[in-house]
């Protein structure tokens, strides 16, 4: 078995690489979040956008002012577009963020479990050993009393 204070460097070690992990993993989730609302906003946008357009076209409105607006709307699909890229790529960020944490928290929990073993398997051996020493104690007792 390995050596129980070898054990618990690794341990330690694996338990900094998983809250650094998890850290990330917070910073990929927390951009996520932030690029979906970024959208979320984008749309709102676009759609009050949208519904002045057709308040202006019921109003009546100069080609002039028609065309800006249509020119507005394809900046704002094209910033939609470029939005929906960033969630994806911010989403397979937080995807790969996850994989590692889960990889780090496998390699301590399995470095856990090999302390447990060894501990185990420690006590095991000292139980045995003292089992071992109070049956020849009690073997010296009983040649002595005859």
């Amino acid at each position: 078995m390995a050596n129980l204070s070898a054990l618990e460097t690794l341990i330690g070690l694996a338990q900094r690489d998983t809250d650094a992990a998890a850290k990330k993993l917070g910073a990929e989730l927390a951009a996520v979040d932030d690029a979906r609302q970024k959208l979320t906003m984008l749309h709102g946008y676009r759609d009050d956008y949208a519904s002045k357009l057709e308040a202006a076209q019921m109003n009546g409105i100069t080609p002039l002012a028609y065309h800006n607006f249509v020119a507005f709307m394809g900046k704002l699909d094209n910033a939609i577009n470029g939005q929906r890229e960033v969630v994806k790529h911010a989403e397979a960020r937080s995807a790969a963020a996850k994989t590692i944490w889960q990889a780090c928290e496998r390699k301590r929990l399995s470095y856990r479990t090999l302390s447990e073993r060894a501990a185990a398997e420690t006590l095991r051996v000292e139980n045995k050993r003292d089992q071992k020493q109070m049956d020849e104690h009690a073997a010296r007792q009983a040649y002595y009393k005859r």
